[in-house]
């Protein structure tokens, strides 16, 4: 496997992040037992910075926020997949900086949330450290 392959495949693995993502970041299992906590999100306003605003909105805005972030994240990876390999070895500083991120969004996804964003998060990472580890090489 090379660094163009590991580019393309951490952008799949980015794309299809992001819509689990979107599709569950706002989902409330009744079994939680947070029904009242979210009604209330959603219903209590109040004036952020002059805007009309519930929790529930800065939830979903950033929650959207995350997503889009992750599909651009998805698109870099692809073009630099698309880069070649001398070229590549030019940009290392924007691979090890892309494996920086995902060394911290790992980390968060382990302390703050689940298996799945985790094993996302972790892959991703797997891809862009070798991908990155690889561009270094121009042959």
């Amino acid at each position: 496997m090379n660094a163009s392959t590991l580019y393309r495949l951490s952008s799949i693995l980015l794309l299809l992040f992001a819509i689990g993502h979107t599709v569950g970041f706002s989902s409330v299992d009744p079994k939680w037992g947070v029904d009242n906590l979210v009604a209330s999100m959603k219903a209590i306003r109040f004036n952020a910075n002059g805007s009309d605003r519930t929790y529930w909105d800065f939830f979903v805005g950033f929650g959207l926020f995350v997503s889009v972030l992750m599909v651009f994240a998805a698109v870099v990876a692809w073009q630099l997949g698309g880069l070649p390999p001398a070229i590549l070895a030019q940009v290392r500083i924007i691979a090890w900086g892309f494996v920086a991120c995902f060394v911290i969004v790992a980390w968060l996804s382990w302390r703050y949330f689940f298996a799945v964003p985790v094993v996302f998060s972790a892959l991703v990472l797997v891809c862009l450290t070798a991908a990155a580890w690889m561009s270094g090489k121009t042959s």
